[in-house]
């Protein structure tokens, strides 16, 4: 009895990752195939009359550096538990970043981390994502004010400021009050025993990943022949990121919510809309989709009974 219940169990654990990976490929066929925005035709004459093997290179090793420095930033977070190897660190971070192309805001990807330890580790895991995925916000926050600024949004930021101000101010005089055992204030000390060390290395690796991928999205309007000041272009880049990751969305659905707001910014500097539209979809296809593929090799060899070595 025992061992049909096991192969059952094991049995039903493939068929739920299948499902996960069958389920990733759909959707992200049914967003290429379905997008009515996207012109193939003048997308492939642009391929082919811009695309080198060297400019293809280039931007790919943008993506390759973008997931790097996050499983990077993934095995330092985790070293305040225990050591993990790059290779374990790849493995979760993919394998999380598939299981969660299905939920508002990659959510998902907290319970696809917390799956690859010990059930009494998984407040943790989820308390060190939270960090992990915290300062990349706070830098697309910090960078996306400055943006608006250089763009002319004073007053907005202005009314942002004080949105802000007195949401810290609520938050300062409520930080005792416990919801479910929490609080702000017990939060703020949890992330105060993590060593300082490990957060300095944290932040430092965030600031290198936003530049990363900012960068990125700053060359492919190159390619596509954009010629605009890189300070302006850039300034547009970050407050696209800031508005576009304050809305709820769900992974596959990235590239939408970022050519929207993009079509507006980028629509004001003249910019064809097809063009915007083009590179938001590369830039989820190359940090998303590809990720996602290498990702769901490691969810297929994922196992339930995974034991922390």
């Amino acid at each position: 009895m025992i061992t049909i219940s096991d192969k059952a169990k094991q049995f039903g654990v493939f068929i739920i990752k299948l499902l996960i990976v069958i389920a990733a490929f759909y959707f992200i066929y049914h967003q290429l195939a379905t997008n009515d925005q996207l012109d193939w035709a003048k997308f492939r004459e642009l391929v082919n009359r811009k695309a080198t093997f060297l400019g293809i290179i280039f931007l790919l090793s943008f993506s390759v550096a973008n997931r790097y420095l996050e499983i990077l930033k993934w095995q330092n977070l985790v070293s305040f538990l225990r050591p993990i190897s790059l290779g374990e660190s790849t493995k979760q971070v993919l394998g999380a970043l598939t299981a969660g192309i299905f939920t508002p805001n990659g959510l998902g990807e907290y319970a696809g981390k917390a799956l690859y330890f010990d059930k009494t580790k998984t407040k943790t895991i989820i308390f060190l994502n939270l960090i992990c995925n915290g300062i990349q916000m706070i830098l697309t926050v910090v960078f996306g004010i400055v943006g608006l600024l250089i763009i002319g949004y004073v007053k907005e930021v202005a009314l942002l400021g004080a949105v802000l101000l007195i949401t810290m101010t609520i938050l300062f005089f409520t930080k005792k009050i416990k919801i479910k055992g929490y609080s702000l204030e017990k939060l703020m000390v949890k992330v105060g025993e993590i060593p300082r060390e490990i957060h300095a290395k944290n932040n430092i690796l965030a600031v290198c990943r936003y530049l990363v991928f900012s960068h990125q999205y700053y060359f492919l309007f190159l390619a596509f022949g954009v010629d605009l000041p890189y300070g302006i272009l850039m300034a547009n880049i970050a407050v696209v990121y800031f508005l576009a990751s304050s809305l709820p969305s769900f992974q596959f659905l990235d590239f939408a919510v970022k050519g929207s707001v993009a079509m507006f910014f980028f629509g004001k500097l003249g910019v064809n809309e097809w063009i915007v539209v083009f590179i938001s979809t590369l830039m989820w296809f190359l940090n998303v989709v590809l990720p996602v593929v290498i990702g769901s090799y490691f969810v297929l060899k994922f196992r339930l009974n995974h034991e922390e070595h």
